[in-house]
């Protein structure tokens, strides 16, 4: 009986050793995915503001509507209207026969 509890306590000392471990691995895991996550998040984040910073300095950028252009824009728009409303032919041709 002696060996018995001395055999049952080894074993429960390897068990609780292992399952430390294992936890300990499972939380370095964890770090490990975070750490990589930010760096992706980092990474993605820097080539957006490249992609902006590229983008202001374009003529396309001044097309932009901002608040500050807002109402012009809207009076541009409504002083020129614009109609999608149109089939194409098979050769190609465009038909326009609606009226705004």
């Amino acid at each position: 009986m002696a060996w018995n509890d001395a055999e049952n306590a080894r074993q429960r000392a390897r068990r609780e050793e292992r399952i430390r471990k294992e936890e300990e691995e499972r939380k370095r895991q964890k770090l490990q995915a975070a750490e990589n996550k930010a760096k992706l998040m980092e990474a993605l984040l820097k080539e957006k503001e490249k992609e902006v910073l590229q983008l202001q300095g374009r003529e396309e950028a001044k097309k932009f509507i901002t608040p500050e252009n807002l109402d012009a824009r809207i009076e541009e728009c409504l002083d020129n209207p614009r109609n999608y409303n149109f089939a194409i032919d098979k050769e190609g041709r465009i038909i326009k026969r609606t009226v705004l």
